[in-house]
């Protein structure tokens, strides 16, 4: 790390530990020892801050410390898994409107990026953005040809801004976990690695170009559905133009209606769109948000912004339709089971009471009336055992969660009688029926036929090099057997006890044998003036006594 870059990052340590104190979370800086390291550090609360809720604070913290820490906080609010409810709800408000940075430098950016001016590359590119978020902002621009465009260009400097931000976030999070409990508790580390990953992503707008080009393939075919296309000569890392779609928000209700358009009809296109993305192609839109899909004259949704995209394995989606499945049908076991399979319970969990938790929300859906089913409030419940539990719940599973309860969210705005399960039964009946077609495992199994192939091809030297090692002695085999301590303590007890057993019967051998050679002799059992049988026979008894007792002691009789 250079001079400069020590410099930008100290700058930027004070301002986050002073945005700590104005947000009434300064006992978090002192706590760390942050405010002892910074010279010359006073701040003071910020007016009212008093009284509001840990969330709030933590709200307005990340508003006060700008792009970076507001995209961060969203994100979050995407993991009910590792966060608090009350937390995820206030993270969920921060909005993503920031000042416009000027046209100038975006022109520049441009260039920079495509090789060439914006007048020469656009017959027309209107100054003033249409959004201005932490990432970016959008331009309404219009090609040589005469087509529409919207272009998206990357903030400036936000990389070296984010990088810093994740750097002193990433030595922060281990400090806290070093020195308080609660950070300990909810992972602050993994969660600040995970979080800058995501951040990462959603800067290279080459990926989303990818993500853009990948969903309008996998859903070409479907009826009354829009995706822009990617203008790839126009587009690069930092920089993203795509087809200008100018439709209604579903949540504008009113614009709806005017447009004469039908609302339930809406809701079930939308509910069955995102389930054909999750259970059938695995590949769907993870931020599926009002201003994400717009519905246009005829009814088309256009779906918009692929910076969040999830991917889903067969095992995963096959494990969500029977959930789903389970849930519509009440069938408590299946829930059970599909639960078990959705994430990795730690060592350290609590058997008892994670069985108690899920009955209680088996129990919770048990003999509902259909009407009544949530599928969202059934996912937030399932989060609410994760965090309570540490379960480990993947990434992408979060994230298809995520994506349900916004969904559920829009589709009863629109149409409040609307229920998602009579939309996902089919699908997730006809993925668990493909599960066990058996040209299914066909051809699964002749995708592995490759694998198994080289395993066989390499069988051979591997034994010829077992053999060798063998010859030469020097193959070593190690075990690792759990309690392996114990166990052999207990191996030493009865050892000490085998072999107390043999003296004692040498012993009393030996005595017998005195015994009758004095009766034979008619001799005294009297040897050098010491009575060596009555003595034997005293310690031969002691011995049996103190043996018979540590058996009963260890309950071994």
């Amino acid at each position: 790390m250079n001079l400069g870059q020590r410099i930008r990052r100290l700058r930027r340590y004070r301002s986050i530990a002073t945005a700590l104190v104005r947000s009434g979370l300064g006992y978090v800086a002192h706590d760390m020892g942050l405010t002892d390291k910074l010279l010359f550090f006073r701040s003071e609360e910020r007016r009212g801050v008093k009284g509001k809720s840990l969330g709030e604070r933590i709200r307005m913290l990340l508003e006060e410390l700008g792009p970076t820490f507001v995209k961060l906080g969203q994100l979050a609010s995407s993991r009910p898994d590792l966060l608090p409810a009350d937390i995820v709800s206030e993270l969920e408000r921060l909005q993503d409107q920031v000042a416009a940075f000027p046209f100038e430098q975006a022109a520049a950016i441009i260039e920079q990026e495509l090789g060439d001016s914006a007048n020469r590359l656009f017959m027309h590119l209107y100054e003033t953005p249409i959004a201005a978020a932490s990432i970016g902002q959008v331009y309404h621009a219009r090609l040589r040809d005469g087509r529409d465009v919207v272009v998206k260009v990357q903030r400036p400097h936000i990389l070296r801004l984010i990088e810093t931000d994740l750097g002193i976030l990433a030595d922060w999070a281990k400090l806290a976990e070093s020195r308080m409990e609660w950070a300990r508790h909810y992972r602050l580390a993994d969660m600040v690695e995970e979080l800058g990953v995501a951040l990462r992503a959603e800067l290279d707008f080459d990926k989303e170009a990818r993500s853009a080009e990948q969903f309008a393939l996998r859903n070409g075919g479907t009826e009354k559905m829009r995706v822009p296309a990617v203008y790839r000569e126009y587009s690069s890392r930092r920089v993203l133009t795509m087809d200008y779609i100018e439709g209604i928000k579903l949540s504008e209700l009113g614009n709806l209606d005017r447009a004469g358009l039908d609302r339930a009809t809406l809701a079930e296109r939308y509910a069955r769109s995102i389930f054909r993305q999750v259970l059938l192609d695995g590949f769907f839109h993870g931020d599926p948000h009002p201003g994400n899909v717009l519905a246009l004259p005829d009814g088309t949704l256009a779906w918009l912004d692929f910076g969040m995209m999830g991917r889903l394995s067969t095992a995963t989606k096959t494990s969500f339709a029977a959930f789903v499945i389970a849930l519509r049908n009440q069938n408590s076991k299946g829930v059970l089971r599909a639960i078990s399979r959705m994430g990795v319970v730690p060592e350290a969990a609590d058997r008892d009471r994670l069985l108690a938790d899920i009955e209680e929300l088996r129990d919770k859906y048990y003999k509902v009336p259909f009407q009544r089913l949530r599928l969202g409030e059934a996912v937030h419940d399932l989060f609410d055992v994760a965090l309570k539990h540490r379960i480990a719940i993947p990434r992408e599973l979060v994230l298809l969660g995520k994506t349900f309860l916004t969904m559920e969210g829009v589709v009863t705005m629109l149409d409040p009688t609307f229920s998602v399960f009579d939309v996902a039964e089919p699908f997730g009946k006809s993925l668990l029926l493909k599960r066990l077609d058996p040209r299914t495992w066909l051809s699964e199994w002749a995708e592995d036929i490759p694998e198994y192939i080289g395993i066989l091809g390499d069988l051979p030297a591997g034994i010829r090099q077992i053999s060798r090692l063998l010859r030469q002695g020097k193959l070593h085999i190690e075990t690792d057997v759990p309690q392996i301590d114990a166990i052999m303590a207990k191996l030493d007890r009865i050892g000490s006890r085998l072999a107390l057993s043999i003296v004692l019967l040498s012993l009393s051998i030996v005595m017998l044998g005195l015994i009758v050679g004095a009766a034979l002799n008619h001799a005294k059992t009297v040897l050098w003036r010491i009575p060596v049988i009555e003595i034997g026979l005293g310690v031969a008894l002691f011995m049996l006594v103190w043996l018979i007792a540590s058996i009963i002691r260890s309950s071994r009789f």
